[in-house]
């Protein structure tokens, strides 16, 4: 089975064991019924943002959801460079999970690699809770509802992240930078 069938089927089995109908899931995370039920069939890759919704929704952090294990450590836990949660979800992004076996985290923090794209077109989403993006290396344009926003190295936004939100690397060039994401 490969990696998103075995996500699927883990939100179906949430799902099912909440008694949420499939409606009730459409609705919160902004899709059709018909879209949705694909979904969780295993025959569309999910974002960041419909997991995200989704984990919060079930009362379950997003690392089971990944990787149907929970987390376990709750004084500290270390991740060394390059090592950490991938999540490979969508082409364009890559997130590196922070935290990934922490117990009960207040946030999501994430090292997060945009790759430049051959368009200038971008597809918003919008998850609950606040953001805030450090930009590392490289830059980007950040777009918060109807605002553009170019950030380069060392640069930070913090916004409302329930508004719709996309970013995008410039310069032809990768930007990676921080996302804490606060539930």
């Amino acid at each position: 089975m490969n990696e998103i069938k075995e996500i699927a089927q883990r939100i179906s089995v949430l799902r099912e064991i909440e008694e949420i109908g499939i409606e009730e899931m459409a609705q919160l995370t902004g899709k059709t019924v018909e879209e949705y039920k694909e979904y969780e069939a295993g025959g569309k890759d999910f974002s960041f943002s419909f997991l995200y919704t989704l984990a919060n929704r079930f009362g379950v952090d997003i690392t089971e959801l990944l990787t149907g294990d929970n987390a376990k450590l709750k004084t500290f836990t270390l991740v060394r460079k390059g090592e950490g949660l991938k999540m490979e979800r969508r082409k364009a992004y890559k997130y590196q999970h922070l935290a990934p076996i922490f117990k009960n985290r207040a946030m999501e923090p994430f090292l997060v690699t945009v790759e430049p794209k051959d368009t200038d077109a971008v597809k918003k989403n919008a998850h609950e809770g606040q953001e805030l993006n450090y930009v590392v290396e490289g830059s980007m344009t950040i777009f918060i509802h109807d605002a553009e926003i170019r950030l380069n190295e060392g640069d930070t936004v913090y916004f409302d992240a329930s508004t719709p939100h996309a970013m995008r690397a410039e310069d032809g060039k990768p930007c990676k930078f921080l996302a804490i994401i606060s539930k």
